[in-house]
């Protein structure tokens, strides 16, 4: 027979229901935190095409111009209001018939070149293409010059006592040991 000193020994501690509350805490927040998922979920745009090559066309669009507000994520990509507002705008033109490059053209002279991932080239782009390699080559040859400067001063220290120098240097030095 089962005493109820024995049941009392089977209970779990404190420490043990602390635990558990705890668990149950956190399985009842995860339980929450998918029930908002499917709401976030729901704010993704759902735009009807009358074929994959439009679809297609969207897809690389939107990939390919840049959030004004973001900055460094592409208008598919942002929740901003501005890349919803692109997106819709995308999807307009698209409907009207319109050739990815008025699309394109016409983000630009809304925009400007910087809401483009890949800007032509062109006078006002050229720094922006030609920049870092001028960069990399002014570093290459501003690091040469120190070299070879460095190895000549280093060579001209190595010759800056005459003959006569160097006696009175050895000489001074034989006297300091004795």
């Amino acid at each position: 027979m089962i005493s109820r000193h024995d049941v009392a020994s089977v209970r779990p501690s404190s420490r043990a229901s602390a635990l558990l509350q705890g668990g149950r805490r956190l399985a009842a927040a995860a339980v929450l935190a998918l029930g908002f998922a499917g709401v976030a979920q729901a704010a993704i745009d759902a735009y009807t095409f009358k074929d994959d090559a439009e679809r297609a066309r969207y897809t690389e669009l939107t990939r390919e111009l840049r959030c004004p507000k973001c900055q460094n994520q592409d208008i598919a990509d942002s929740n901003a209001p501005i890349a919803a507002d692109l997106r819709k705008e995308i999807y307009r033109m698209l409907g009207e018939g319109e050739s990815n490059q008025q699309i394109i053209d016409f983000m630009v002279d809304r925009y400007g070149e910087f809401v483009r991932y890949k800007p032509e080239l062109n006078a006002h782009t050229w720094l922006l293409w030609f920049g870092p390699a001028g960069l990399l080559l002014g570093g290459a040859v501003l690091i040469g010059v120190i070299v070879v400067r460095r190895r000549r001063t280093s060579r001209e220290d190595a010759d800056v006592l005459s003959d006569e120098e160097r006696q009175r240097l050895a000489h001074l030095l034989d006297k300091n040991r004795e």
